[in-house]
Formats: structure tokens, C-alpha cells, sequence
């Protein structure tokens, strides 16, 4: 016997109602005004029954073959460890530096920024350990760390006249990614500061998703 709706895990819900939306948009069955429409009714309600009726008209229920996409291309990439990838130094003395696309990251990232600047884009990055420690030494400088919605990070500075600021710091019960990678930021910042923040939603990342997804059957179709 099934369980009743409302006793059921409300992200649980929430998640199967956008998976449900999201593979009926690709395959034609939503136009995108409608997709876009009960998307963000989906992020909104906070009722399960509620978040059925969105998807209650629409014919198609996801597959083992969506679910497979869904990983390959929403979840955090990792790749196996070599010991060459174990750590990672970057100093920025009166200088910048960025990483960003596809790179790989170590267990362990030391930033020494003095009186510069560093950004670290983890929104493509390729994981090799689920925790990842990165120690800070920033004097009079500013290091940006950009995430997705699906990485955590821990904050355990010691601030003199310095700013961290972290939106990332509860950990969420969001059910997607199964497998989340935790950054644990950790050191000094004197007179400098330290920013970690989101630049792109789970919601935003979701329409890109379906999107593409559609331009994957269509191609396919006219194939």
C-alpha cells in the first residue's frame, strides 16, 4: 500500500515533480511557457498534494534513461586520485589568479594571496575527494570562491580586521546530489576578505538542464 503523499519527504516530492516536468517539456508535452510557469510554482509550494497537481495532466514518467542523464550531466563530477593531484599551492603577491572550467581539484588547496586576489570556480570542477580542505593565509588581500548549489562549505577562519562572508554554511537536505562535495575553509584573514557565493540557482540550472535535454531529443528526432 502506497504511502499518502502528504507523509511523504517534501524535497522528495519536490524533486520527482521536476524531474516529471522537466523530461515532459523535453519530449513537447509543456510549451516553455508552461514548463517555466510550473517550475517556479514547484520551488515555491511547500505542500506535497499541492506539488502533485502540477504534474497531475501530464502523460510521461522518467525513466532510468533520464535519471542517467540527470547524473552525467546535474551531479558533481570526480575523477580517481593520483598523488600528483593530492595538493595544490596558488600565491598571489600583488597579483591575481583564477581557476575556473573544467579543472581538477586536489584533497588540499593552500591560498597565499598578499595584497592580491583569488577566484576559485567550482560550478565545472572535477572532484577527487568528496571533503576538500582549503587553508587560507589572505593578508590585505580577496579570494572569490563561486559554487553551485550542491557543494557545501564550512567556514573556520580567524579573522583580524578581515571579512568572510558565506552563504553556503548550513548544510542542505537537498536530495539531488546523493554524493556532495564539502569544502572546509580554514586559516587567516587580515585586513582581506573572503567571499563565497552562488552565481548560478538550482532553479536556473534546472531550466538549462531541461533545455538542453530538449535540444537532445529534437536533434534526435530530426535524426
Amino acid at each position: 500500500m502506497p504511502v499518502p503523499i502528504n507523509d511523504r519527504p517534501l524535497e522528495t516530492v519536490r524533486e520527482e515533480v521536476i524531474d516529471q516536468l522537466i523530461l515532459n517539456y523535453s519530449h513537447g508535452e509543456l510549451s516553455a511557457d508552461a514548463f517555466e510557469r510550473r517550475l517556479d510554482k514547484a520551488y515555491q509550494i511547500d505542500e506535497q498534494s499541492q506539488l502533485q497537481e502540477l504534474v497531475a495532466d501530464l502523460p510521461l514518467q522518467s525513466d532510468p534513461r533520464y535519471y542517467s542523464e540527470k547524473q552525467a550531466r546535474m551531479q558533481p563530477k570526480f575523477t580517481a586520485s593520483h598523488p600528483h593531484q593530492e595538493s595544490l599551492t596558488i600565491t598571489s603577491i600583488l597579483s591575481s589568479d583564477h581557476r575556473g572550467g573544467d579543472w581538477v581539484v586536489p584533497k588540499h588547496i593552500r591560498l597565499n594571496n598578499y595584497f592580491g586576489s583569488t577566484e576559485l570556480d567550482f560550478r565545472n570542477a572535477v572532484f577527487t575527494h568528496p571533503e576538500v580542505i582549503i587553508e587560507v593565509n589572505c593578508i590585505m588581500g580577496s579570494d572569490e570562491i563561486i559554487i553551485p548549489e550542491n557543494i557545501d562549505v564550512i567556514t573556520n577562519t580567524t579573522n583580524i580586521m578581515g571579512h568572510v562572508s558565506n552563504n553556503r554554511s548550513q548544510l542542505s537536505t537537498n536530495t539531488l546530489t546523493k554524493q556532495r562535495p564539502r569544502l572546509y575553509i580554514q586559516g587567516k584573514v587580515i585586513l582581506g576578505s573572503i567571499d563565497i557565493y552562488v552565481k548560478k540557482t538550482m532553479q536556473e540550472k534546472m531550466k538549462q538542464f531541461a533545455t538542453s535535454l530538449k535540444s537532445m531529443f529534437d536533434e534526435s528526432k530530426l535524426g
